[in-house]
């Protein structure tokens, strides 16, 4: 195997550089808007400036949520609302200082977003963008109909910010106070991104069958994103305002929700920067349109609403991924420094004694109406053991496979693991018992490196949540989950591939990534799913041989495939499935001398 793996170093040195601007080009934008109040700016642009960085707020909420976790929300206006309303009513009607009124609508926006995510947030397809849809009208609505809030002429008088006596006004002051929100809030998205919650929140857009395979609690993650992105917006509804001195319904209806969504699209949606970038075009074109068309058409209206939605068009058909991805793809990227060395093992499970019975299938049925597609199967894998699962096309081998690991329900029989029973059990509970699996077709998530996508294995493994990695402080256990992923890697021959984008991957080398994943979760008991379905020949000879040195190591592996010469050549027992049915079990000399079994693959005679 030591002529299959190669180091991952010699492949560091011949990377190319991370560009200048890609490096400097954020610390380049800090410094323009920290000296920009000091420079003679007109008023007017820092206006101007002010209001893109009321928008980028929600927008980096849109990011996270919509651009990064798949989840289309229209309802993120209503957040912002729920802010801004909180501080006037307050801060007019009992006097509270405004800095206290930020995390009183802070609480109430998290509240309100708990729940509305934890219903909203099951659904998926058409009906999530719809029910955010709903409860984005019912919110504006409830806004405008109050009389506490002052119906649809809203809160008049609301005061301006102050700190120690200082008036921060709604200029300059005002401005920096603003972007110092925006920047941190980028910064900190950046950060949770690049970590291990990251990771399994960037799992979410390729459905959740993954993500819980590898344990991550996929409704979780989503209702945490989901409060996090009504966090963001309700902090730019406070800051709102305490500027405008004044709220009413209009900014925080249904359309204000959709070009919150078209300033993520536009700038990118699964892009930082490309919040800040989506919410200074739309601003600044929203007002030079409203000057420039009706003195080109010769009359007044919202024609500006007509040029946004042919924008949108050009954009989801020209750019899908927005301006900011379309700059960040030309800008060559600097590979993630291998700073792990010297980290400390993660925390290994114990494993089953040599013969120990690690996964008992007794008598498992699964019926799909009047189908039987698995029809009484019964067999048992040891520590030690390689016990593959075999049959022609259609003989029930995947779904005996998906009801072992919690994918589908059991309609009779049961599964116990270690001892336990675990069927009715979801896929993660099942992982963090020790199961780890792969798939007949391929899942993981191109966009992330090699590196990233077989971290996200160890998820278990690793404790640091959000917060900790926002405010930086995960970076041993991140280390610990890197080093764990280069081995794995290391060991099915890819550790110079370390640092190369996913889906640019050929079919074999993602498969041989899934093991090194499925490893990353110390296993007890290996599932796999046709893993060497597009393997050349001598990935298939590597293949074998780290499914033989896993063995040796007390390793129990449960395999479905269709590789005979694989299957003889690597299992201490072979399984037999036909039409979801038990036709026989043995050794592989067994198993090829089985008459029945040649009739199965190949047919009777007649």
């Amino acid at each position: 195997m030591s002529a299959v793996i190669s180091s991952s170093a010699a492949t560091q040195a011949s990377e190319a550089k991370g560009s200048p601007l890609r490096r400097f080009g954020p610390w380049v934008l800090i410094a323009l808007l920290a000296v920009l109040p000091f420079l003679p700016v007109p008023d007017f642009w820092i206006i101007q400036l002010i209001y893109i960085g009321l928008y980028a707020l929600p927008v980096l909420g849109l990011v996270l949520l919509t651009g990064v976790a798949g989840l289309t929300s229209f309802g993120q206006a209503a957040f912002v609302g729920i802010g801004a309303y909180t501080t006037a009513y307050l801060t007019v009607n009992t006097g509270l200082s405004p800095w206290l009124t930020l995390f009183i609508g802070l609480a109430l926006t998290g509240i309100s977003a708990f729940v509305i995510g934890a219903i909203t947030l099951r659904m998926s397809g058409h009906y999530l963008p719809l029910a955010t849809i709903a409860w984005a009208l019912s919110l504006y609505y409830l806004m405008g109909n109050l009389d506490a809030l002052g119906k649809y002429d809203g809160i008049l008088g609301v005061k301006g910010l102050s700190a120690f006596g200082f008036e921060i006004g709604q200029r300059r002051v005002f401005y920096g106070l603003v972007w110092v929100f925006v920047i941190g809030a980028s910064f900190a998205l950046i950060r949770l991104l690049d970590s291990r919650s990251g990771r399994a929140i960037r799992s979410l857009a390729r459905g959740s069958q993954m993500a819980e395979a590898m344990g991550i609690d996929t409704l979780r993650h989503k209702v945490g994103i989901f409060v996090l992105a009504a966090l963001l917006a309700s902090v730019s509804g406070w800051l709102f305002a305490h500027f405008q001195r004044t709220v009413n319904p209009s900014p925080f209806g249904i359309k204000m929700g959709i070009e919150y969504l078209f300033m993520a699209v536009l700038g990118g949606a699964a892009h930082v920067w490309g919040a800040i970038a989506g919410s200074g075009i739309v601003k600044v074109l929203e007002d030079q349109l409203q000057v420039l068309l009706p003195k080109l058409i010769g009359t007044a209206g919202s024609y500006e609403v007509i040029v946004f939605g042919i924008l949108i068009v050009l954009v989801l058909k020209y750019l899908p991924d927005g301006l900011w991805a379309f700059i960040d793809r030309r800008l060559p990227r600097a590979p993630r420094p291998v700073d792990w060395q010297g980290a400390a093992p993660l925390p290994a499970r114990a494993k089953p004694a040599a013969g120990e019975v690690v996964l008992q299938v007794k008598a498992v049925r699964k019926v799909f109406g009047g189908l039987v597609a698995v029809n009484d199967i019964s067999f048992e894998t040891r520590a030690g053991q390689i016990v593959g699962l075999i049959g022609p096309n259609g003989a029930g081998k995947s779904t005996t496979f998906n009801l072992v690991t919690g994918v589908l329900r059991l309609s009779g029989g049961e599964v116990r693991f270690r001892g336990q029973r675990v069927d009715g059990l979801p896929s993660r509970k099942i992982a963090q018992q020790g199961m780890s699996r792969t798939f007949q077709h391929v899942k993981l998530v191109p966009e992330m490196t090699v590196l990233e996508n077989v971290a996200l294995g160890a998820h278990l493994r690793g404790h640091r949540g959000p917060i900790a990695a926002m405010a930086r402080l995960n970076g041993a256990e991140e280390r610990q989950l890197f080093a764990e992923a280069q081995r794995q890697l290391q060991r099915v021959g890819m550790g110079e591939l370390l640092h190369e984008q996913a889906g640019n991957l050929a079919m074999g080398q993602q498969r041989l990534l899934e093991i090194a994943r499925a490893l990353c979760a110390d296993p007890a008991l290996l599932l796999l799913d046709e893993p060497a379905a597009g393997l050349r020949h001598k990935e298939k000879q590597a293949l074998a041989e780290v499914l033989r040195s896993l063995r040796a190591e007390g390793m129990s592996i449960l395999l479905v495939e269709h590789d005979m010469g694989l299957v003889m050549d690597v299992c201490d027992h072979i399984v037999v499935m036909e039409f979801g049915t038990h036709l026989m079990e043995g050794t592989p000399a067994q198993v090829q001398q089985s008459e029945k079994v040649r009739a199965a693959y190949l047919g009777t005679e007649h």
